[in-house]
This record gives structure tokens, C-alpha cells and sequence, in this order.
């Protein structure tokens, strides 16, 4: 059994939890607390931070690194393309979500005021620019739910908590992000903390 030890209100092991839910497995979650971290976290994680994916002798820690094996592992409903091509375009979106955006949600939890304003500017001005993709397609790929909904849920739900206002041309990516909350796998993978985020 896959044990995923996760922060109750991290964005990161949101994304882990939604996985674990949408394939329907075996799994346990364990939660931390964020502010006090028991001491097998920094045994299992060198960077102390969760989330955390312990299968048998496989100790997996990054959100994106322990998704991907998820769904290696569990390839039913498949999250990330089959074809390459497709899925290194993936990857890349991946990887700019990272750099462009949750980098950012560090500056807004912990930052200053000054360095948490330029972190809430810099993923509204992200998430207008990809706004208009979702007027004329269901999820960030087209038509199939993929690893890349996965992976921006976390901090579309978390908009309001973060203090991000969104313009009125954002509204397609809004109606997309309600598509997401309302999968049931999502609603499931929702810890009590994270459910009070949202009005």
C-alpha cells in the first residue's frame, strides 16, 4: 500500500491527493503539520517538506515526480499523454506552472508584504494570459482531464486565500476551474482545512 504523508493545507500534496483519489486505490494519507514536522519527514525528504510517497523500499518526495509514478504505476484513468511528443509538451507545462506560478505561492505564505504583492501580480497576470484557452476547450489539453489539471487545481482553489483578483476576462478559466472542483475525486481529496479556503 502507497502512503502519501501530506500537509493539510500544502498546495503541493493537494495535487498528490487528488491523483491518489482520481485512479480509486489502496492508499493511506498521513497528515503533518506544517509547524511541526515530525522527525522521520527530514529522514525520508532532505529538504524536510512534504509531500512524501512511501511504497515498500520507494521513497518518492516533489509533487509532480511522485504523480508521475502514480501514474506509471496505476495507468487507469491516464493522466499524462501516451505519445511522447504529447507528453514532453506536458512536462514543459509542468515545469513552467513551477517557474511561473507556485514559485510564487512561496513570496504570498511567507514573503513580506512587498515581495507577496509582486508574488500575487506576477500568477494574476499567469493565469489571465492562459484564460482564453478555456473558451474553446474543457481542460488544459483539450477535451481529456490530464495531469496538467492536476497540477493548477490547488492554487485556482486557493485564489480568494492568496488574495488574487481575477478580471472579468478570466471568467473562462473560472468556469474551468469549477469543472475541476466539481470532479468527486477532487472533493474527496479535500482536507478540512483546505475546504474553509474558499467562500
Amino acid at each position: 500500500m502507497m502512503t502519501l504523508y501530506s500537509g493539510t493545507t500544502c498546495p503541493f500534496s493537494q495535487r498528490c491527493r487528488f491523483v491518489l483519489y482520481e485512479k480509486g486505490m489502496d492508499f493511506q494519507i498521513i497528515d503533518v503539520d506544517l509547524f511541526n514536522k515530525p522527525e522521520d519527514l527530514a529522514v525520508m525528504n532532505p529538504y524536510n517538506q512534504v509531500p512524501v510517497l512511501v511504497e515498500r523500499d520507494l521513497i518518492l518526495y516533489e509533487s509532480n515526480i511522485i504523480n508521475e509514478y502514480i501514474d506509471d504505476r496505476f495507468p487507469h484513468p491516464q493522466l499524462m499523454p501516451a505519445d511522447p511528443v504529447m507528453r514532453a509538451r506536458a512536462r514543459l507545462f509542468l515545469f513552467r506552472f513551477e517557474q511561473e506560478m507556485f514559485s510564487h505561492v512561496i513570496a504570498i505564505e511567507k514573503g513580506t508584504q512587498k515581495q507577496a504583492d509582486k508574488g500575487r501580480q506576477t500568477i494574476r497576470d499567469a493565469l489571465t494570459q492562459i484564460a482564453p484557452v478555456f473558451a474553446k476547450q474543457k481542460y488544459m489539453l483539450g477535451e481529456e482531464f490530464s495531469m496538467l489539471d492536476v497540477a493548477i487545481a490547488p492554487l485556482l482553489w486557493r485564489l480568494d486565500h492568496y488574495g488574487i483578483q481575477l478580471g472579468k476576462q478570466a471568467a473562462p478559466l473560472m468556469k474551468y476551474a469549477e469543472r475541476l472542483f466539481s470532479r468527486p475525486a477532487y472533493i474527496d481529496a479535500l482536507t478540512a482545512s483546505e475546504k474553509v479556503m474558499r467562500k
